[in-house]
Order: C-alpha cells, then sequence, then structure tokens
C-alpha cells in the first residue's frame, strides 16, 4: 500500500473490479463501505454488518439526497468510508463510469474531511479477475482457483481538492484513480 497515512473522516474513492476489492481495501484501511441494500445471501450480508457498512438504494432515485446525507453523517465518525462509484464491478479492462449521485456528500466536503481517490491494481492479473457479466459463484471458484499469485497494489492518492460540484469531484477523482493505474501499465489508460 502506497500513500500518505488516512486521516480520520475520509471518504476513499475506489475503482471497482472484483469482489476482492472489498477484503482487501477493507483489510489495508480498516474503513467502512458504502454498499448496494441487496447483497443477496444473508451471510455476506452478516459480513457486511460486522464492518460498519452503510446500505443505500440505488433503484430510489428520490432517496438519492438522505443517502448522501447519511454518508455525510458516517464521515462524521474516524473510520474511513470507502465508495465504489461505478456502482458495479468491472471487467478490468477499463473502468465504468463514475456515478456522480453520492458524491453530494462531499460537495461541499464537510469540514474536517477530506476525499482520497484509491486505485486497487491487479497489474496483468486485472482482466482475469474482473467480475464482469458472469455469475457470481463461477467468478469466486475461478479467481480462487488461480494458481498463480495475484500481486496487488493499492494507491492511496492525494486528497482532492474541495469542489461544490458533484459531477466535477466525480470527474476528478476517476482521472487520478485512471491516471494511476495507466502509470503502473506503461501509460496505458484504464
Amino acid at each position: 500500500m502506497s500513500g500518505a497515512r488516512l486521516k480520520p473522516h475520509t471518504l476513499l474513492v475506489c475503482n471497482h473490479t472484483s469482489w476482492l476489492d472489498i477484503p482487501v481495501i477493507g483489510g489495508a484501511t480498516g474503513c467502512a463501505f458504502v454498499s448496494k441494500h441487496e447483497l443477496g445471501h444473508s451471510l455476506i450480508h452478516w459480513m457486511a454488518d460486522q464492518g460498519g457498512t452503510l446500505y443505500v438504494r440505488r433503484d430510489h432515485r428520490r432517496g438519492a439526497p438522505h443517502q448522501a446525507e447519511a454518508i455525510a453523517r458516517k464521515l462524521q465518525e474516524p473510520q474511513p468510508v470507502a465508495l465504489f462509484p461505478e456502482g458495479t464491478t468491472g471487467p478490468g479492462t477499463h473502468m465504468l463510469p463514475f456515478r456522480s449521485t453520492l458524491f453530494a456528500a462531499v460537495a461541499p466536503v464537510p469540514p474536517g474531511a477530506n476525499v482520497r481517490p484509491v486505485a486497487i491494481d491487479y497489474g496483468e492479473a486485472a482482466q482475469d479477475i474482473g467480475w464482469y457479466q458472469e455469475p457470481g459463484k463461477a467468478n469466486v471458484f475461478r479467481t480462487l482457483g488461480r494458481r498463480r499469485s495475484l500481486p496487488i497494489t493499492i494507491r492511496i492518492l492525494d486528497p482532492l481538492p474541495p469542489m461544490d460540484d458533484r459531477k466535477a469531484l466525480a470527474h476528478s477523482a476517476r482521472e487520478a484513480i485512471e491516471a494511476a493505474l495507466a502509470s503502473s501499465r506503461g501509460g496505458a489508460r484504464v
């Protein structure tokens, strides 16, 4: 893991390639997560509860302001909070567009809080472990059945400057992550 030490009240904005992102970033930072309410199996929901997960209903568009307020309240706690603004996992070949709705929680950034982009980088294995348009169980078995080690680099990038525009903030976070991933892949944008 690289980057300056995390301060309390930090929103981590992460790219999302695999279900592995959750234990990787959670183990490295001790963060809570913002997650869709519909996690599926009750065991997965229970595990998410243990980390202080904040659930949002993505299908409840009118509730988006309340969800952003809930994230802002969660940021008042010292535990970092991780957000995957792609809204789903990707193929590993490129990042999906960032959804800016929940960035309203930090546009403007609450007093004492900060926003840190995080690049979760699986290197050349990213496409192999990407979970995109594949049944979850199949991806889990395929990923865990790999014979080679899986190098993972976590880059906690510098805090973003405060912005009042959630779309501009989402764009800046995505650009920072994309640049960090490209620098490790010989300049190829993801």
